[in-house]
């Protein structure tokens, strides 16, 4: 047998090995996706002689990119498939980079994938190749400024509501000439002006936000057939992972690039599609055929994962979907437990009910903390689960609290990078020119940036020649040695490793003297720039330029997920939105309630219930061997108290894979036992 297809059964061999011509597979939760495609890959490369060069693999996460490298290198190296360059393919696995690795498959994000071809393409489109990307503070900094500009009421039109509305456009490939001939009533009209003037800033910034990398990348290909062909004679074989999680924008990218080819492989779940707030659409997958006539449908039944029981009571709810493929998940594993729902007097009793299961199994099975996951549907659900864990000791972690880069220390020193990259960031120069202060008030921070504006030249060339007298000397001084650390920084990038770089920005903006303000808080945040020498060290091994570069953008694209960190020994706290992906032996999932799961918002839309529907199947399919479904009589939360319902998904279930429970005896407070028995110290 061929070592490549060894372990594999028999559905999973048959995806692997058809490797020409469009492919849909429909893989059920825990039932080896990536090791399909993985083993795919290195199938393709090995036994049918492809071009490493030739294949492009695209997954949503960074980790989840870096997971299927490190398989793939594993596996050609077990059969001696790397060539005489090892060390370039670890390189490669184990570092970011902007441009394309030589000798070795494109394995990467979206957003990844189009920043690299951006970096080579971007004057096509009007960008200079060193554009920067915005986060998220940043563009809601715009859209509030560009707001500003046009007399638009915050309190009106919520900020937040218009960047989703810019947001959903671009995943719609609107421009905002586009947009603007769709619009639809006062609302529309207004987010024109604002989407209008946003994207001119971006642009006149050389700035592009998240959205615009995949809109870019597309609207260069639209407009470019030479560029496009080129790409499409590089990537022949094309596969997409998490294909019921594409955008429009990210199907039509990948609908060009491999349009001409055809040999197009993707991998996905429909029932486990939740991501349609953010522009995810179902019929990608589930109309797959329809856009590849020649398509073959490959189903992954077998699971992996969980017991018969969890897959069998996950269906029930599932089933009552009406848009959906039909497959029969099935595990060799054992029945397993059935499904507990519990009914706790009120969210404290939630809480410890949770902590009373975990204390049990720990005491009775050894389950460890970093086995359980506490699922909701909303962020404020996590309040009252955190107040009982920090009173019982026991450890958690969040996931989406707030991110290490989000500081504000932080973002000012990836800020002074960015203006020393791009000295045209209107953005970051404003977040920095005070910071430290430097007595730079505000009639002469906006001189500075009209005379950018009118003259398209970067702020930091625009102060170093300033010759109006209508800036105060002192505060021109003070500007001009502003720019002189920007430029001088900007040409010892050239030459210092970014660890080196920072520490000398470090030193010449007094910035520790300035952060400590000598306060508990002030070291805190100094400590926290420190950790910034560990982020940066794996850069060393790049050139001087390029590690600036490479941190950058790995910083941009980064996400929660990819920063969670399994190992440490605590119950992980998250959305079931952030679950997707992920699995543990033991999974509660609360506020199981009418307006809760399913959401409010959904009680009245057939296709949002279907959608709450899915994500509640996903929180039960993260479950290898104990699923706990609560809901609460009471629950005070979002400021009120509800008496809602139990869900309608609980009695989706047979009562035969249920065992009910309900608080009229707590582990906690039984004579037998105290706070001190659940305590983890």
């Amino acid at each position: 047998m061929n070592k490549i297809l060894e372990n594999l059964n028999d559905k999973q061999k048959e995806a692997v090995i058809t490797i020409e011509g469009p492919v849909l597979v429909i893989a059920g939760p825990g039932s080896g996706k990536t090791r399909v495609l993985t083993h795919r890959v290195v199938y393709a490369i090995v036994e049918k002689n492809i071009s490493k060069e030739s294949i492009l693999a695209v997954t949503f996460t960074n980790k989840a990119a870096k997971e299927m490298k490190n398989r793939i290198v594993t596996l050609l190296g077990s059969m001696d498939a790397l060539g005489s360059d090892k060390k370039a393919f670890y390189k490669d696995v184990n570092s970011y980079s902007t441009s394309f690795a030589a000798n070795f498959p494109t394995i990467s994000t979206f957003h990844s994938l189009c920043v690299k071809i951006l970096r080579d393409e971007a004057e096509h489109v009007g960008y200079k190749r060193d554009f920067v990307i915005f986060d998220g503070d940043d563009q809601k900094s715009l859209v509030k400024k560009a707001m500003k500009e046009l007399q638009i009421d915050t309190e009106s039109f919520n900020p937040r509501t218009v960047l989703a509305e810019i947001s959903n456009a671009k995943n719609e490939l609107r421009n905002p000439t586009v947009y603007e001939e769709m619009i639809d009533g006062y609302k529309q009209e207004t987010v024109s002006k604002i989407y209008h003037l946003y994207q001119k800033w971006l642009k006149d910034n050389n700035s592009m936000d998240f959205d615009d990398l995949i809109m870019q990348t597309s609207i260069l290909f639209f407009t470019n057939p030479e560029v496009l062909e080129k790409y499409q004679d590089k990537f022949k074989y094309i596969m997409i992972d998490e294909y019921q999680d594409t955008n429009h924008a990210q199907y039509k990218l990948i609908n060009l690039l491999s349009k001409k080819h055809q040999n197009i492989f993707v991998v996905g779940d429909d029932w486990q599609s939740i991501y349609k707030w953010r522009g995810a659409d179902i019929k990608n997958i589930l109309e797959f055929e329809k856009g590849y006539a020649n398509a073959k449908t490959i189903l992954l039944e077998q699971n992996y994962r969980s017991t018969q029981k969890i897959l069998d009571a996950s269906y029930s709810v599932i089933v009552k979907n009406v848009n959906r493929k039909e497959k029969s998940l099935w595990s060799k594993k054992e029945s397993g437990l059935p499904i507990t729902v519990y009914e706790a007097a009120n969210e404290k009793g939630e809480a410890e009910f949770i902590i009373s299961e975990i204390a049990k199994a720990n005491t009775r099975d050894g389950l460890k903390l970093n086995e359980v996951a506490v699922l909701y549907r909303t962020n404020a659900q996590s309040r009252s689960i955190e107040e009982a864990f920090l009173e019982y000791n026991v450890p958690y972690r969040i996931v989406g609290g707030i991110k290490f880069y989000m500081r504000k220390e932080i973002k000012d020193i990836i800020a002074y990078f960015r203006l020393i990259q791009n000295p045209t960031d209107l953005m970051s120069f404003e977040r920095v020119v005070n910071t430290p202060k430097r007595g730079i008030g505000k009639s002469t921070f906006e001189k500075i940036i009209v005379a950018s504006r009118n003259q398209r030249i970067g702020v930091v060339e625009i102060i170093s020649n300033y010759n109006k007298g209508d800036i105060a000397p002192r505060r021109l001084e003070s500007l001009v040695g502003f720019a002189k650390i920007i430029e001088n920084c900007k040409e010892k990038a050239k030459i210092m490793k970014i660890k080196e770089l920072l520490e000398y920005l470090l030193k010449n903006i007094k910035y520790e003297l300035y952060v400590k303000d000598g306060t508990d808080e002030g070291e805190s945040r100094w400590e926290n720039v420190k950790e910034l020498f560990t982020a940066v060290e794996k850069y060393d091994e790049f050139t001087a330029e390029k590690s600036l570069n490479l941190f950058l953008e790995e910083v941009a694209l980064a996400t929660d997920l990819d920063k969670v960190d399994e190992r440490q020994d605590a119950v992980t706290l998250m959305t079931l939105h952030s679950a997707k992906g992920l699995e543990y032996d033991t999974v509660f999932i609360i506020g199981l309630e009418e307006g809760l799961l399913p959401h409010a918002m959904s009680l009245d839309d057939e296709s949002e219930m279907e959608e709450e529907r899915r994500l509640c199947y996903v929180g039960m399919t993260r479950a290898k061997n104990r699923a706990h479904l609560v809901f609460a009589r009471v629950r005070r939360i979002f400021g009120s108290t509800q008496a809602n319902y139990p869900s309608r998904f609980i009695s989706d279930i047979p009562a035969h894979l249920v065992d009910m429970q309900n608080q009229g005896y707590s582990y906690l407070t039984d004579d037998s036992s105290d706070k001190d028995d659940v305590h983890y110290d």
